[in-house]
């Protein structure tokens, strides 16, 4: 009873200070809390927004997040709304879709050509607010439109309400008075400790409780090792503040919807594009499972649950998410959308940063890890390449060496077959084979793209600006989409498939990386046994799984057939594993980027990776740097504070 009247009692204080500062002639309708955010309603949204210097001094002050919304009462209907939008927008800005979220009252406009629908210092967009009430969101229109994005949507819209409520429930939560002051600080192992699978951590103080992570493990047999540990003592469902996920690989959020089914009402954090991803891969982890007669332990309602609970974050954004936790997502150069969390606890108390996977150097795809923050005690990071002997080549050698294994396989009249998960790598691999061919160093073959690689594509060109500079440069200045080349051909009906078995040399690239199922089953039992033919590994294989054993040169594979029955398939193929595409750092950028950082941290947890690496890295950093190193165990808990 007493924290609800103090908490009413902070929402008056907040409600009356904005009220004194806010024009009288905005009418301001309501405040209300709206995930990390404070969201003001009013009648005239347009003066607010004109008058930008007055929302920043109330941010100055009350050092929360505002949003300015129009109330509902004075938005006009969405048709009327889109027909006054696109007359005001010149035609030259080619507008390619309009979509309305009646939860946050924004109109969603994608256009080609941005600039002419914001106009001169915002001219466009004022008009916009002013005549029809609705607050315009610009979006350049994506070279390849998104399947999953263009769902997503629709499906936020159709749920508008629920979503509204979802967020007013997350805003009363990160903004509930505090009992305690933060005294101590926990962090506990509930997967990807001494292992690659099921990350998950909990962060603790006596107040909140955050979760980083919620993944799978993919090619463990025993389900006491597939998925995170949430029978530890330390996990209460009940008292879940929120979940952060690094990004979109199922080792990092294959398990979240989980949460949902079990009754998690609370958010999950992320960045945009993790969004979409994360919940293509979650849909494609239920169509899997059910080719494979497995049971999985949530369902397709459960991810849509997911959907309506996430909060997108951009890169440097400081967000509330707990009464005493600030995240900040960064650059983590991993994948699409990756980001390493840094956790401010209490006021200044304690800072962690969870790296997640993250790659320190610049790729073709991607720009590298962010070094700098503002504060760092305690460092998780993943060890995947930890070893001392995991030393990648020379990005350049790596290309040069795919290039001359391709082409070497092409003249004896093979066929390629390059097993890659959807996102990151995919993209990656993509680039170098247009940029290879386009200057005559690869011989010019098909290169069929199999799987959820092309929309994954797609959703890599919506978010341009989490690509790296060039790439990002020939997109949005040069109008020229590289995953889009000559050279690529989409597999748009598994019928295709036995016609480019049975062709002449190509290149193929399909998922899973890992050959876990997928298209790349039938291409691999139908081309292993010509040793003409030829498999390369670009991306890591984890123990216990097919691509794993194909990897170490096992002559026989044993695989379910199209019926499900057991198949032996001889492998006489050549089998080729170039490292240097990792989206991992290697042994070599891991120490430059752990004895880098800035400010140094006080302590280091090893994780994410086998468990000689993460002693082996450990140990190093340890003598090399005098760093307190700790190899931490899964469900082991340590007090930070």
């Amino acid at each position: 009873m007493v924290r609800t009247q103090e908490k009413e009692k902070d929402k008056i204080e907040i409600t009356q200070y904005i009220l004194q500062k806010v024009p009288r002639e905005a009418e301001v309708t309501r405040i209300e809390y709206e995930g990390p955010m404070l969201a003001v309603y009013t009648k005239k949204p347009e003066i607010l927004v004109d008058q930008s210097s007055i929302v920043a001094e109330i941010v100055g002050v009350i050092r929360k997040r505002i949003v300015i919304r129009p109330d509902p009462s004075v938005r006009i209907p969405e048709v009327e709304a889109e027909k006054i939008a696109r007359e005001l927008i010149p035609e030259e800005a080619e507008i390619t879709d309009i979509n309305f979220d009646p939860s946050l009252g924004e109109i969603i406009i994608e256009t080609k050509k941005p600039g002419l629908v914001i106009g001169r210092n915002g001219a466009v967009l004022q008009e916009i607010i002013k005549k029809t009430k609705w607050r315009p969101q610009v979006l350049r229109s994506p070279p390849i439109k998104s399947k999953i994005v263009t769902h997503m949507r629709h499906y936020m819209h159709s749920e508008s309400k629920e979503r509204g409520r979802v967020l007013r429930t997350i805003g009363e939560r990160i903004f509930r008075p505090k009992i305690w002051d933060v005294s101590d600080v926990r962090l506990t192992a509930l997967g990807g400790a001494q292992e690659v699978g099921r990350s998950a951590w909990l962060l603790k103080t006596r107040e909140s409780s955050v979760l980083l992570d919620c993944g799978t493990k993919p090619g463990s047999q025993n389900p006491m090792d597939s998925y995170p540990r949430l029978d530890s003592p330390e996990f209460q469902i009940d008292s879940l503040d929120a979940v952060v996920i690094s990004h979109a690989h199922l080792d990092h959020c294959g398990f979240v919807p989980f949460l949902y089914k079990y009754g998690y009402d609370g958010p999950v954090y992320c960045t945009p594009p993790t969004s979409n991803l994360m919940t293509m891969l979650q849909l494609d982890y239920l169509d899997v499972a059910r080719m494979q007669g497995v049971t999985p332990l949530y369902d397709q309602k459960d991810v849509r649950e997911c959907v309506l609970h996430t909060i997108p974050l951009r890169y440097g954004v400081v967000t509330d998410i707990a009464p005493d936790i600030r995240l900040t997502l960064h650059n983590a150069g991993h994948i699409l959308g990756s980001a390493m969390a840094h956790l401010h606890i209490g006021e200044g108390l304690h800072n962690l940063v969870y790296t997640g996977d993250y790659k320190f150097i610049r790729t073709m795809l991607l720009e590298a890890a962010s070094i700098e923050f503002p504060r760092v005690e305690t460092v998780v990071t993943e060890s995947t390449y930890g070893g001392a002997n995991n030393v990648m080549p020379a990005r350049l050698d790596a290309d040069e060496r795919m290039v001359a294994v391709i082409n070497e396989t092409i003249e004896k009249r093979g066929r390629v077959l390059i097993p890659v998960a959807a996102v990151g790598r995919a993209q990656e691999i993509m680039l170098v084979l247009d940029s290879y061919m386009r200057r005559g160093l690869l011989k010019e073959v098909p290169v069929f793209i199999e799987g959820m690689i092309s929309e994954a594509t797609a959703i890599h060109t919506a978010y341009p600006e989490y690509l790296g500079r060039e790439v990002r440069h020939r997109i949005l200045n040069e109008g020229v989409n590289p995953f889009a080349s000559d050279y690529f051909t989409i597999v748009e009906h598994p019928s295709e498939r036995q016609t480019i078995i049975e062709g002449e040399p190509c290149i193929v690239m399909t998922t899973s990386g890992m050959l876990e199922g997928g298209p790349v089953i039938e291409y691999f039992k139908s081309w292993a046994q010509d040793e003409r033919n030829t498999i390369i590994f670009v991306t890591y294989q984890v123990e216990g799984t097919m691509g794993k054993k194909v990897q170490k040169g096992l002559n026989e594979i044993t695989m379910l057939d199209t019926t499900g029955k057991m198949l032996v398939v001889p492998v006489k193929m050549r089998i080729e594993t170039i490292e240097g595409f990792s989206g991992h750092s290697d042994r070599r950028q891991l120490v430059n980027y752990l004895t880098h950082l800035n400010p140094k941290p006080e302590r280091i947890f090893i994780c994410h990776g086998e468990k000689a690496r993460t002693y082996d890295l450990a140990d190093y950093l340890s003598k090399k740097d005098g760093i307190n190193t700790v190899v931490p165990d899964v469900l082991e808990t340590y007090r930070l504070l």
